[in-house]
């Protein structure tokens, strides 16, 4: 199972875990949705969060959050700081879950364009506003494959080797659209070098591209030919580690004479587009893929205020949605 996170309130990212820390309070109800979520699955439930290696207080926003986890003293050289990362992972390790962890994304210290880095955006404003400096390849490729190195090995110094090889690791997230203001060519390097950063710290780790969302079935396909064929960015060597393929996939709701009309189709279309893509490529006829986001609509932080469509979600039409999708 795999739970998409979107932090939609104005509370500290330890709050929702129900972590005490100094001068934050508790978001009481974090670490129960967790448990009761837990609790439906026979087999782990994999966690996927954005912004883990955001640069910030940890303080989260409307589409923003942050963790601090790599910043840079005054001559430029690394301070990791792993705090918020590790809440984060205790809570899901506690409750018997797991991390589907995002590696992303840039670090101000390291994005080739930081400013402005920081957004504000608010339901209602251009959403362009969203993708700012934490969008950008790294300006500096060997520290952004160090930072990787050092996060993975932190982790299974903290919880064992045999449990951080169970978990599944993701590199970016939609890189098809602006969440990613590079090439593609510059996301399968960016991809090569954090794969063999990690790989460097945990073997056996499981990792896998690219999360694209609707449309971005070319994309995939460039990744995919680059992980089978391609010279690794990284190491000189034919093809990218590839454990799991990942995308997403959205629905588009509309207002029609005052009411709400659901299109599944455009789900159903992102869904098979993408799976036509992958097994275009007969090597990965058995590769897992992960539907890492699959949702009526695409902006979870959009309310029917602004977005009046979204009204789908204040009643039943939502749940008969998913399970009309599901089924399909």
């Amino acid at each position: 199972m795999y739970l998409n996170e979107e932090v939609g309130e104005m509370k500290p990212i330890w709050a929702w875990f129900g972590y005490d820390e100094p001068n934050y309070t508790y978001m009481k109800d974090g670490r129960k949705l967790l448990s009761e979520i837990a609790a439906l699955s026979p087999v782990p439930v994999y966690v996927r969060a954005h912004n883990l290696l955001t640069t910030g207080d940890g303080t989260p926003a409307l589409k923003w959050g942050s963790t601090n986890a790599y910043t840079e003293d005054a001559a430029g050289n690394p301070v990791y700081y792993w705090n918020i990362v590790d809440s984060i992972f205790d809570a899901y390790v506690k409750l018997g879950m797991k991390p589907l962890a995002q590696i992303g994304f840039m670090p101000e210290a390291l994005s080739s364009h930081p400013q402005p880095y920081r957004h504000y955006w608010k339901p209602g404003a251009p959403y362009k506003e969203v993708f700012t400096g934490w969008t950008y390849p790294p300006k500096d490729y060997d520290k952004w494959r160090e930072l990787i190195y050092q996060w993975g090995k932190h982790c299974v110094e903290r919880y064992g080797k045999a449990e951080v090889e169970s978990w599944l690791w993701e590199v970016w997230n939609e890189p098809n659209i602006p969440y990613w203001s590079g090439t593609v060519e510059e996301y399968c390097k960016m991809y090569d070098y954090a794969a063999d950063g990690l790989l460097k710290a945990i073997p056996n780790a499981k990792i896998g591209g690219c999360d694209i969302t609707g449309g971005g079935s070319k994309f995939l396909a460039a990744f995919l030919e680059h992980c089978l064929h391609g010279t690794n960015y990284a190491t000189g060597k034919k093809g990218s580690p590839l454990d799991l393929v990942l995308f997403h996939a959205k629905g588009q709701p509309k207002v029609v004479s005052g009411r709400v009309v659901m299109n599944v189709s455009k789900q159903m279309k992102d869904i098979r587009d993408a799976m036509q893509t992958v097994r275009s490529f007969p090597e990965l006829k058995s590769i897992p893929l992960v539907i890492g986001e699959s949702d009526p609509e695409g902006c979870a932080a959009c309310g029917m205020s602004t977005n009046p469509e979204n009204a789908y979600r204040n009643g039943t039409m939502y749940s008969s949605y998913t399970a009309a999708s599901f089924a399909r």
